[in-house]
């Protein structure tokens, strides 16, 4: 199983987001030998995470090896086309690195933010992600043709997020690239299920995200009903990564506090490099 890591959005004193903390973040998580770097997407919460796409982007010309995710961007907060025009950029600045995760959203705050309905999110959803893939292909949608820059052409990897219970999961797998998972929220059990819906629909690679890591929370048990979470000492924390992988997932993506050389790199040590 690979490991990824959210991109840091503090300096290591947790000082707040400054010139070069993205860039000085990316370059940490792989020099420590993660496998990818992912970003959130929020928008009305009170807090200002940068720009998925602007961030990857900026990741990807201080890094050479790791993939580089979306997870997820919402994809209802925006036009369609205009969406598919930026993808377009950051999948060319990441030179095929780019790993495009895509999902309806669950943050009421973040539609309120831009005038979007909530109650529309799983309908605008489904009608923009076809246009969009079909726009990242180089397909002429509704008159709209983008002509994609034969570097680019073709676009990057879509894979659907979304909770493991839902109708998305069969369509991750049967018309996109794969499926991202939340572990927030969420129990062993259920994520067990998700992944089992997935991989009888045929899907390929699977993706679990969000969960949170801190090595020197004493032990904990899993509570199946709350989070699949890793606070708790580095053997119980590398057992439950495992867990992970003996269910089938092909990626598992931590959320760190501290983003320290050190941490970064015993965090690291709970998965076997592939």
């Amino acid at each position: 199983m690979r490991l990824g890591a959210v991109l840091p959005l503090s300096d290591r004193l947790g000082t707040g987001a400054g010139p070069g903390v993205p860039a000085d973040g990316a370059r940490r998580l792989e020099d420590t030998g993660f496998d990818s770097i992912w970003v959130f997407d929020a928008i009305g919460r009170g807090i200002v995470l940068p720009d998925p796409l602007i961030a990857l982007s900026v990741a990807a010309t201080v890094t050479e090896r790791v993939e580089l995710g979306t997870g997820i961007l919402q994809v209802p907060l925006r036009r369609p086309v205009e969406l598919a025009h930026r993808i377009l950029t950051a999948h060319l600045v990441c030179e095929g690195r780019l790993l495009l995760g895509v999902g309806a959203g669950s943050t009421v705050t973040d539609y309120a933010a831009v005038g979007v309905p909530f109650e529309e999110r799983f309908a605008r959803f489904a009608t923009a992600v076809p246009v969009i893939a079909g726009l990242l292909r180089g397909e002429s949608v509704d008159t709209v043709a983008m002509e994609p820059w034969p570097a680019a052409s073709g676009g990057p990897p879509i894979l659907i997020g979304s909770w493991a219970g839902s109708v998305w999961v069969k369509r991750a797998a049967t018309e996109y690239d794969g499926w991202i998972g939340s572990a927030a929220m969420t129990s062993l059990d259920v994520l067990r299920d998700g992944i089992s819906r997935f991989r009888a629909a045929g899907g390929s690679r699977a993706v679990v995200t969000n969960i949170a890591v801190d090595l020197t929370a004493g032990d904990a048990d899993l509570d199946p009903g709350t989070s699949f979470h890793l606070r708790c000492p580095p053997q119980e924390a590398a057992r439950r990564l495992a867990l992970l992988a003996e269910l089938g997932f092909d990626d598992a993506v931590v959320v760190v506090a501290d983003h320290g050389q050190a941490n970064l790199a015993a965090i690291r040590a709970l998965v076997p490099p592939q």
